[in-house]
């Protein structure tokens, strides 16, 4: 089979291709580039591609760069801007995944291939029907089918995930033992575009500073200042710069440049049991398309955790609006997120939803 392997400097990229040369494959190495050189951002590309190249050599693939980030900023970097300026929070991993890594790319070079293949921790797994379905991978801790859930149906059934039935212990162990160059390379952390700049100092040159009142929800009280609502997000604790917390962020009020927080660890402010989604999308098909899916129970996540959370999903319309009922209380429903809907069994991702800004703190 001929693959397209997307490969980013990390091990475990770096393992799937291993897995897919053992498995006999004729594999074309792949690296999409999206930092720009204007210093927008300070992707460590120069060492990523070293480090592909080095990969490349080591079992004589063919390795190509992909430049994408025109793309990228277009339609990824500018949506969450967009989404942080209405005083939202964005998941610019999710987006990439749509648009970039099995969008753009799958319309460049991927769709020559038989497959393309992706280091993502997430598995597929094909029903009696035929049909392809986005399944959670072995590792609950590194599982990465949230970040996926937004993908289409086409894309999915070009993916393939090499490594998604391995625990990530066993993928380092493999890195090592083939003497690997990046075999104890530390994993990226944040946000996919930000390479090793600060995200506040990106928001501060985009969006530059607003200052506005930190005010205490239950009181009224000024507790202090921001420096723009697009610095904070619902359920944030850190960087508030208060003293005699810990204080939670729990509402934001755009219109007056306002932030209130709300005080200790306990506070029921910062925690809800509904959440609201919009424009929900299903990757395979919508299992209660023909049903009145109401109370339906489901596993669902709000945010990246190896944590399933328990509910009952309802359908509230047919133009995509949901409402998830948590079974227990929910930390940090931030609008603008992604509740990303999974099977009672937590085993098939069946899409997602971007969160609304009703029903917070119910």
């Amino acid at each position: 089979m001929r693959v397209a392997a997307l490969i980013s400097g990390g091990v475990d990229s770096a393992v799937a291709v291993h897995k897919l040369v053992e498995q006999g494959h004729d594999v074309h190495l792949f690296y999409i580039r999206i930092g720009r050189d204007d210093g927008t951002n300070d992707c460590s590309a120069d060492e990523d591609i070293e480090m592909c190249s080095l990969i490349a050599a080591r079992y004589g693939l063919p390795l190509d760069i992909v430049p994408l980030h025109d793309e990228y900023w277009e339609h990824v970097m500018s949506y969450a801007l967009e989404t942080v300026r209405k005083g939202l929070t964005p998941n610019p991993d999710m987006m990439c995944n749509l648009v970039i890594k099995f969008g753009y790319f799958e319309k460049l070079h991927g769709h020559e291939f038989d497959k393309t293949a992706s280091g993502h921790y997430a598995s597929t797994e094909t029903d009696a029907d035929g049909r392809v379905w986005l399944t959670t991978a072995v590792d609950a801790v590194k599982d990465q089918t949230d970040f996926l859930a937004r993908i289409t149906y086409g894309q999915l059934q070009h993916i393939i995930f090499p490594i998604g039935t391995m625990p990530k212990a066993e993928v380092r162990e493999i890195a090592r033992q083939t003497g690997m160059p990046n075999a104890f390379r530390k994993d990226s952390q944040g946000i996919c575009f930000l390479g090793k700049i600060n995200y506040n100092d990106f928001i501060r040159r985009h969006l530059g500073e607003m200052p506005g009142p930190i005010v205490e929800l239950e009181t009224g009280r000024i507790l202090g200042q921001h420096r723009g609502f697009w610095f904070h997000t619902i359920g944030q604790r850190k960087g508030l710069g208060l003293s005699g917390g810990p204080w939670y962020v729990v509402k934001k009020d755009i219109d007056n440049n306002t932030i209130y927080v709300s005080g200790g660890y306990g506070t029921e402010r910062q925690y809800g049991h509904i959440l609201n989604l919009e424009e929900t999308r299903f990757i395979t098909l919508d299992p209660w398309k023909d049903t009145q899916c109401e109370n339906v129970s489901i596993r669902f996540k709000n945010r990246h955790m190896p944590e399933f959370l328990e509910g009952r999903l309802t359908r509230l319309d047919g133009s995509g609006r949901f409402r998830i009922e948590s079974d227990r209380a929910v930390q940090g429903i931030a609008p603008g997120q992604f509740a990303v809907i999974y099977d009672s069994e937590a085993r098939r991702c069946l899409g997602s939803g971007v969160i609304s800004t009703s029903g917070i703190n119910n």
